[in-house]
């Protein structure tokens, strides 16, 4: 499958926006660690950005700078959500709600506990009617969106937007599935090039060989992709930084990975 690249957003500790992060995840810039602060979206009403959970927040924060981005209307994109967990905060939640003797649980933390909620505010924040799709492959999630969004891309002839993110569980879930940061990051796809295109991706499921996935050069950058689902994404950044040609290698499910060769759009 062939797809370009029209629009990146990007927000994990150290890596605050696409323009601000490409010269680290180039190299030539040194990478520094940083809390990652997930701002409010003004993009909700009122009502709804104060039910809204702080992977909502992440995941409308990565979308809305790749569409800008691009230059593409949010309303009329469609969108491909995928994340490992999905809300890990409010499930923590609702398990000590189930605990207590009353058992009650409330209505907005049960409906921000469901995997198509950040779905849902996207839709409502910039009044998007276009199809969305969400999904969860565990470790593979990030593969398994890209691989979504650009069979879409494909089949229906028009652009996507892929939005991926995973934000840490509280204790006592973090000791079980440990995932030590947040970390957002979102495509813009097209089934042309575009003005402003970054780069041009071929992508392929490879089952019988699927060889070991592309890592980071940075001993931290590389803790992050391997610690973060969202942030196997790492080293298509990297490329998509860099520039030029190139061959990224995504873990996939068990015995398969993503091969994505990157070229220039000239």
């Amino acid at each position: 499958m062939r797809v370009f690249v029209q629009g990146v957003g990007v927000l994990g500790p150290g890596l605050v926006g696409w323009e601000a992060s490409r010269t680290v995840l180039a190299g030539t810039q040194a990478y520094r660690p940083a809390a990652v602060s997930v701002p409010a979206s003004d993009l909700l009403p009122p009502a709804e950005r104060r039910r809204a959970g702080t992977s909502v927040k992440l995941a409308l924060a990565v979308g809305r700078e790749a569409l800008t981005h691009a230059g593409r209307a949010a309303s009329e994109m469609p969108t491909v959500f995928t994340s490992s967990g999905g809300d890990g905060d409010t499930l923590h939640r609702i398990c000590e709600s189930l605990a207590t003797a009353e058992r009650e649980v409330s209505p907005t933390r049960f409906h921000n506990s469901v995997h198509n909620a950040p779905a849902g505010y996207w839709s409502i924040a910039v009044k998007a009617m276009a199809p969305s799709t969400s999904l969860c492959a565990y470790d593979a999630s990030f593969a398994a969106g890209l691989l979504e969004a650009a069979a879409q891309v494909t089949a229906d002839g028009v652009e996507v937007a892929l939005i991926a993110y995973d934000m840490p569980y509280p204790e006592p879930l973090h000791a079980v599935r440990p995932i030590p940061e947040a970390f957002g990051v979102a495509l813009v796809l097209a089934p042309r090039a575009g003005a402003g295109a970054l780069a041009c991706l071929d992508i392929a499921l490879n089952h019988a060989t699927a060889g070991a996935p592309s890592r980071m050069d940075d001993a931290a950058l590389e803790a992050l992709r391997a610690g973060v689902p969202a942030a196997r994404s790492l080293p298509l950044l990297a490329a998509l930084a860099r520039g030029g040609a190139g061959e990224v290698v995504l873990d996939y499910l068990a015995g398969s990975s993503l091969r994505v060769n990157m070229s220039p759009c000239a």
